[in-house]
């Protein structure tokens, strides 16, 4: 009996123990998963994980064998032969080349190799070409970066941006509540009509709806800034509890053709977009090379062995040489040039050559537009700064005549002297005006850091 009540507790104990190491890896591991990401941690991270910049890295990597294989163009090449065969029956005797009907084992050693002198300068402007092509797709890797940059930092205040409304919901609905209460007190005294409790109710439901909105936004854009990081555990991600104020800048007194001009000389799809026009320039010049001859140049040396053959010694007997020493008798080289000059070629040397000229027109005008494409852009950011910035002043002023009116209409509505339809009104403009603050306070940061970003800083809200 005393030993079953031993084995009784001692269970129980192990019981319990297991149960607190379970809780406490759960806690441990729901720590572990729920992470808050700052703006700079979003940025890095979608810089670091995004699946098309590996493309664009891939692409890199293959300009960069170009580079390699325009380099082994100008190269001599070298290779080497080795043949073995037996034939039986008619075959041609290698000593006097006369025709025999036996056995013969053969075998063929050479080495050859070839290069080009002179071809128009293809190769060297084919090397050219393989340069500029590695920094171009760097050009190209470094905007795509840029723009995931924007996207990440606009989707993250977007989402600061929702939950600050939502807490002003929550923040209105906890007032509510209180007149809510405050106003059924005073109806079952018989102070203030029932019509007036309703009217409360009303408002109450109203800001309820708003919560479930605000919440539903919230999530909404916490997954768009997830896809964007490409991260698929939207429940366990969330970003940090941080506030933003307007950050001061000076930005606004430069005018937009000193951003412009400044904006040239390092935004890299500008770069790009330059790069692939020096590209048309080296891909007419490789067109233009087929005009002009080709000259190569070439060595061979070979040898031979066959167990048929026979030579005369010494004496004019003829006999057959061991491998060594028809390898050393047999052997021979051969070398010299090759010119070859273009005459006719069907057109296809002027049909490309004209190909290339206008794919180099179309790289200039891309250029141009590229170039008024970002001025245009920058200008319109220029406006926006000055725009939002009216805007949110603007919103704080009408925030404030709006919580001017809210108190006193909340005075006369605790004396009985406003109805609960006239206060819920003077509430709901409050309620607007706030979010008009919140809305035009993020559109204003962004706009802000677009314009920054554009005049070379980096993206930060601190």
């Amino acid at each position: 009996m005393l030993t079953i009540i031993l084995q009784t507790k001692i269970k129980k104990r192990m019981k319990n123990s297991i149960t607190l190491l379970l809780l406490l890896f759960a806690v441990t591991l729901t720590s572990a998963q729920v992470r808050q990401w700052t703006l700079q941690e979003c940025v890095e991270y979608a810089v670091e994980n995004n699946l098309t910049v590996e493309q664009f890295e891939l692409d890199l990597e293959n300009a960069k064998i170009d580079k390699s294989d325009a380099i082994g163009n100008m190269l001599p090449s070298l290779n080497g032969s080795v043949s073995v065969s037996s034939n039986t029956g008619f075959s041609i005797n290698p000593t006097n080349n006369l025709p025999t009907n036996s056995t013969a084992n053969n075998m063929n050693i050479g080495v050859s190799s070839n290069v080009t002198l002179f071809d128009g300068l293809r190769n060297m402007h084919q090397l050219n070409r393989a340069k500029m092509n590695a920094i171009a797709n760097q050009y190209r890797l470094d905007n795509l970066k840029d723009d995931i940059r924007l996207n990440v930092a606009n989707a993250y205040l977007q989402v600061l941006s929702n939950k600050e409304q939502l807490k002003t919901f929550k923040a209105q609905y906890a007032v509510t509540e209180q007149d809510l209460k405050r106003t059924k007190e005073l109806v079952e005294s018989g102070v203030v009509p029932r019509g007036d409790l309703l009217e409360i109710e009303a408002t109450a439901a109203n800001q309820e709806q708003q919560i479930v909105n605000g919440e539903s936004n919230v999530l909404i854009a916490r997954v768009n800034l997830a896809q964007l990081l490409q991260i698929t555990d939207y429940e366990n991600f969330d970003i940090a509890e941080e506030e933003f104020e307007i950050p001061p800048s000076d930005i606004l007194k430069n005018s937009p053709k000193v951003i412009f001009d400044k904006a040239l000389g390092f935004r890299n799809d500008i770069k790009f977009s330059e790069s692939n026009v020096d590209l048309a320039e080296q891909d007419l010049k490789i067109a233009k090379g087929a005009y002009l001859p080709t000259l190569s140049a070439f060595f061979q040396y070979g040898t031979r062995y066959s167990d048929v053959t026979q030579i005369p010694d010494g004496d004019g007997i003829p006999y057959t040489p061991n491998l060594t020493d028809q390898l050393w008798i047999f052997d021979g080289i051969s070398y010299g040039a090759q010119l070859n000059i273009p005459i006719f070629n069907g057109w296809s040397t002027r049909n490309n050559v004209m190909r290339s000229k206008i794919s180099l027109e179309k790289a200039k005008l891309q250029f141009k537009q590229d170039k008024l494409d970002l001025e245009n852009t920058i200008q319109q950011a220029y406006v926006d700064v000055s725009t939002f910035e009216k805007a949110y002043i603007a919103a704080e002023k009408t925030l404030e005549a709006r919580r001017l009116a809210y108190e006193y209409a909340k005075e006369r509505f605790d004396v009985g002297l406003m109805n609960a339809f006239d206060f819920s009104q003077a509430q709901s403009r409050v309620e607007n005006a706030q979010a008009d603050v919140i809305r035009t306070k993020y559109d204003y940061i962004f706009r802000l850091k677009i314009l920054e970003f554009y005049f070379g800083l980096p993206i930060a809200l601190n």
